[in-house]
């Protein structure tokens, strides 16, 4: 189990994180809701270690993360696996290098494995015979997963998607639905998903937690949270431009 408690982030004057307090539970998908710029990603950054709160604890099975030394914050990190927002892949490496990067310097499986290991993961997230090409050769959707096939690469506990329907056309976002819940069950792990996409967060999610203002407003199932009561939860879901979150817009456009 992941718990979060207390955890504030800022990025100089900028406070981002409020004291946010969250738990993800064992073999769960967890999606964090929010608008553009709300801090979703600097919580899965924090979760994860690539960031490091100012005030707050993270726990990750039971272990204290946030004061590790760096080797043992990696043997933490090692527990995860990441699909970055724009899948982040490497421009000059082919797809199989690509998947096969994080095994490389992890060092998690002998090296004469490795290649085996790519093509299983490549074939978890339906793309075979890819292994050749290089990036530019794909489709957003196809990215998109190359980036998954990394991430599960070397059998993380935890998967962090960060935005996967971001780009998409609706048919490659189902896509990626249907690939987050499928790994979910095949693999067993516990996922924690950030998105803006409500028709995503309701199909791919066992509870969904909404952050807003630097904390967590609320937490449930998707149908608790579809309908709420609470007035900032409502507006979201709905994504309606009238309520309690406010924008800050030309009002004679």
């Amino acid at each position: 189990m992941i718990k979060v408690s207390g955890v504030h982030k800022k990025f100089k004057s900028k406070q981002v994180l409020r004291g946010v307090d969250l738990e993800i539970r064992d073999a769960e998908t967890l999606t964090i809701i929010g608008g553009s710029g709300c801090g979703k990603s600097v919580l899965l950054k924090n979760i994860i270690g690539l960031l490091k709160p100012e005030e707050g604890e993270i726990f990750v099975d039971g272990k204290e993360t946030t004061r590790l030394d760096e080797s043992d914050l990696l043997e933490v990190q090692k527990k995860f696996g990441y699909l970055f927002q724009g899948a982040a892949l490497f421009d000059s490496l082919t797809v199989g290098e690509n998947v096969a990067f994080g095994l490389n310097n992890m060092k998690t499986i002998p090296p004469n494995e490795i290649g085996k290991r790519v093509l299983e993961c490549l074939a978890m997230v339906g793309l075979k015979g890819v292994e050749n090409l290089k990036p530019a050769e794909l489709s957003g959707g196809m990215k998109k997963r190359v980036g998954l096939a990394r991430a599960i690469a070397h059998k993380p506990e935890y998967i962090m998607y960060d935005e996967p329907t971001t780009g998409l056309d609706p048919i490659m976002a189902d896509v990626i639905n249907d690939l987050i819940i499928h790994l979910q069950k095949q693999l067993g792990v516990t996922s924690i998903v950030v998105t803006h996409d409500m028709k995503s967060a309701y199909k791919v999610s066992n509870r969904i937690a909404m952050l807003y203002e630097g904390k967590i407003i609320g937490a449930g199932s998707p149908d608790e949270i579809k309908n709420s009561k609470d007035a900032v939860v409502h507006q979201f879901v709905e994504g309606l431009s009238q309520g309690p979150i406010t924008l800050n817009l030309d009002k004679n456009f």
